[in-house]
């Protein structure tokens, strides 16, 4: 409802045409304590509902936590960042083993000749 001016002034009017001039403020007042009444109602009514839809959620909430407990604990940061590191080691070592398991044993390098070992000075010629 969009009551411009003109049409306020018409209600205003036909109420003191209606009412008289005498009992026009009292109907006034009750008009307003109706409506802060209305207004105080209407606001604990949805809060009531706000609460209750709460409440439900919470019920949910708890029941999900219940439900959740049958799940993995959640895993810490350093697990999850070592997991790239440890599947690709695992992952190296699987292709070395492959390697070394198909080259023929005729194909082995040989040992590399051992270097003579410098002569250690005494002690105390420096």
């Amino acid at each position: 409802m969009n009551f411009g001016m003109p049409e306020m002034i018409f209600i205003f009017l036909l109420a003191l045409v209606v009412v008289g001039p005498k009992k026009l403020p009292e109907l006034g007042r009750q008009l307003g304590k109706f409506m802060a009444e209305f207004k105080r109602a209407s606001n604990e009514f949805k809060n009531q509902l706000e609460t209750e839809m709460m409440n439900i959620e919470l019920e949910e909430h708890a029941k999900k936590q219940a439900d959740g407990s049958k799940v993995l604990p959640p895993e810490e940061p350093w697990e999850r960042l070592m997991r790239p590191l440890t599947e690709s080691v695992s992952r190296t070592r699987q292709e070395i083993e492959t390697l070394v398991t198909s080259k023929p044993a005729a194909s082995e390098p040989a040992t590399p000749p051992e270097q003579p070992s410098l002569p250690s000075k005494p002690a105390g010629s420096e």
